[in-house]
């Protein structure tokens, strides 16, 4: 006697049509803003060999990532990680966050010692500091933002 049911489907399945279960394939998310990464990335080394002269600290590694809600941080490893986002900051904002990560290698807080050490090449990173916490009241949110360069 020939079953009713085609031979993949199951009697729930057929009652209820439901649909069998697809394998989906993870696919790994191709990287978004190349060229925005590779330009933060350029200006990024760029500066650190600069101010790193005045430091001499000693990193692993540099990561230019999307983070939603960060322009930049430091690991205990000793991994800078930079938003991609920094390359659309005036150079003088862009120093500030670039040295504030640099100094995290020396000092791994926000002490007096470590505001010390960033002012040993930004003596201005209090305005620096107010100026960029300005912008991202003012509209230029991590979140929000829209690329300027084109893709």
């Amino acid at each position: 006697m020939k079953s009713i049911l085609p031979s993949h489907t199951s009697v729930f399945q057929f009652f209820f049509k439901l649909e069998p279960k697809t394998r989906r394939r993870h696919r790994k998310k191709r990287p978004t803003h190349t060229k925005e990464r590779a330009a933060a990335r350029a200006l990024v080394h760029e500066r650190l060999l600069y101010f790193n002269q005045f430091y001499n600290f000693s990193y692993q590694r540099v990561f230019i990532k999307n983070q939603k809600t960060r322009w930049g941080s430091c690991s205990k490893n000793g991994n800078l990680n930079f938003n991609y986002k920094i390359v659309h900051l005036p150079l003088h904002l862009a120093d500030y966050i670039i040295v504030h990560e640099l100094c995290h290698l020396g000092e791994f807080n926000h002490s007096k010692n470590f505001w010390a050490l960033v002012g040993r090449t930004l003596s201005d990173y209090a305005r620096r500091k107010k100026e960029l916490q300005l912008l991202s009241q003012h509209g230029f949110h991590l979140r929000k933002f829209r690329s300027t360069i084109n893709t």
